[in-house]
C-alpha cells in the first residue's frame, strides 16, 4: 500500500504541477523577474501546492507516516509551517512573523512531539550529550534553520525541486540499508511528489514551487534527519551531509554577508548558485553540476554506512569538505575572470 501511496503521490504532483504551470487566471501567483531574480519572464509559483498534495495524500494513505512517533503534533507543526508560507506566497508577510511561526513549529516538532534525541552525533565518533534542554534548543535552531535555508537555496531553476527528489530518495535508500522500511517509505513519498513537480521546474521553468514548496521542503529535512538520530537508524552527520550542498551554501554566503556589514535576511545574488550564472554559467548548466555534487554526497552518505569504521567515515568527511573548499575557490577564481 504505501508502494501504491507514493506512486500516487508522484501522479497526483505531476498533474498538478501540469495544471498549474498553465494557469493564468484570476487567482494565478506569479513571480515577476527583478533585479535580483535569474528569470526573466512571469512565472506561476504555486508548485509547492502540488508538492504539498502529494505529500499529504500519501501520508493518509500509508501507514508508514501514521506510525510517526506523536504523528499528531508532526502533523500540525507541518501543516503551520505550509500555512504561514503559502501566506508570505499570497501577501509577503514580514520575517519576524514568518521566523516566530517557525519557531512554533519547531517547538511542536522538538518538544511536543519529543524529536529531541538523547545524544547526538555531530561527527563521526563524536556525540554530543549533556543536559537535555541544551540539546532541545540546538534541534529547535537546527529546524528552524533548515526551514529558512531551504526557502533561501530556492533561487534557480530545477535547484530545489532536484535537492528533494535527489536528497529524500538518498534517505529512502539510506533507511532500506539499515532496515527501517517505515523510514524508506515516508522519505519515498516525498521524494515521488517532488519528482512529479521537478519536470516543470527543470530549465528553463514554467513553474516554482514558492515558499509554500521550499518551506515545507526544509521542515521535513529536519524531520526526517532528527527522526533517523532519535531512532538511532543512522547520526544526524549523515543526514545532514546528504543535504550539505544547502546546508554549505547557505551557511557560507549568509555568514559571509553578516561578517560584511550586509543584513543576511534581504534578499541578494550572492549565493554560490547565483555567483555562477553571473560568472557566464548557464541555469541548465549550474543545476546538472548541482545535481552531481547532490549525487556525490548521496554516494558518500551511503559509502558511510557500508563502511561504519570511524576513520574511514572521516576520511570521506574530509574529501567532501575538501571538494566544497575547491568548488569555493573555483566560484571565486570564475568572478575575477569574468569581471577582467
Amino acid at each position: 500500500m504505501s508502494a501504491v501511496a507514493s506512486s500516487i503521490a508522484f501522479l497526483l504532483s505531476l498533474a498538478l504541477s501540469a495544471v498549474l504551470s498553465r494557469y493564468r487566471g484570476r487567482y494565478a501567483l506569479l513571480d515577476l523577474p527583478n533585479a535580483r531574480s535569474l528569470h526573466s519572464g512571469a512565472t506561476p509559483r504555486t508548485g509547492g501546492l502540488a508538492i504539498l498534495a502529494g505529500i499529504v495524500v500519501a501520508a493518509c494513505l500509508a501507514s508508514a507516516w501514521t506510525w510517526l512517533p506523536e504523528a499528531i503534533w508532526v502533523a500540525v507543526a507541518f501543516l503551520l509551517v505550509a500555512a504561514v508560507s503559502f501566506a508570505d506566497d499570497l501577501w509577503r508577510l514580514p520575517a519576524l512573523a514568518r521566523l516566530l511561526v517557525h519557531l512554533l513549529a519547531a517547538g511542536l516538532l522538538v518538544l511536543t512531539a519529543n524529536y529531541t534525541p538523547v545524544v547526538m552525533h555531530l561527527l563521526p565518533g563524536w556525540q554530543l550529550g549533556g543536559p537535555q534542554w541544551a540539546l532541545a534548543v540546538f534541534c529547535l535552531l537546527l529546524t528552524t534553520w533548515l526551514v529558512n535555508l531551504y526557502n533561501f537555496m530556492d533561487g534557480m531553476d530545477g535547484l530545489a525541486g532536484g535537492m528533494a527528489v535527489i536528497g529524500f530518495g538518498t534517505l529512502t535508500v539510506l533507511g532500506l540499508m539499515v532496515g527501517s522500511t517505515t523510514y524508506a517509505l515516508a522519505a519515498a513519498s516525498v521524494a515521488a511528489a517532488a519528482a512529479g513537480f521537478l519536470p516543470f521546474n527543470f530549465p528553463p521553468a514554467r513553474l516554482f514551487m514558492g515558499d509554500v514548496g521550499s518551506g515545507t521542503l526544509g521542515f521535513l529535512v529536519a524531520l526526517f534527519v532528527l527522526w533517523a538520530e532519535r531512532a538511532g537508524l543512522f547520526p544526524l552527520w549523515l543526514g545532514l551531509l546528504v543535504f550539505s550542498p544547502f546546508l554549505v551554501d547557505a551557511t557560507w554566503t549568509l555568514t559571509r554577508r553578516a561578517l560584511h556589514g550586509r543584513k543576511p535576511w534581504v534578499a541578494h545574488r550572492e549565493h554560490f548558485y547565483q555567483r555562477l550564472v553571473q560568472a557566464g554559467w548557464s541555469h541548465r548548466r549550474t543545476t546538472l553540476w548541482a545535481y552531481f555534487l547532490m549525487l556525490k554526497c548521496s554516494l558518500f552518505a551511503a559509502l558511510c554506512i557500508r563502511f561504519a569504521a570511524t576513520g574511514t567515515q572521516g576520511l570521506l568527511l574530509v574529501w567532501m569538505t575538501l571538494t566544497y573548499l575547491s568548488l569555493i575557490a573555483y566560484v571565486n577564481v570564475l568572478e575575477r575572470r569574468a569581471s577582467k
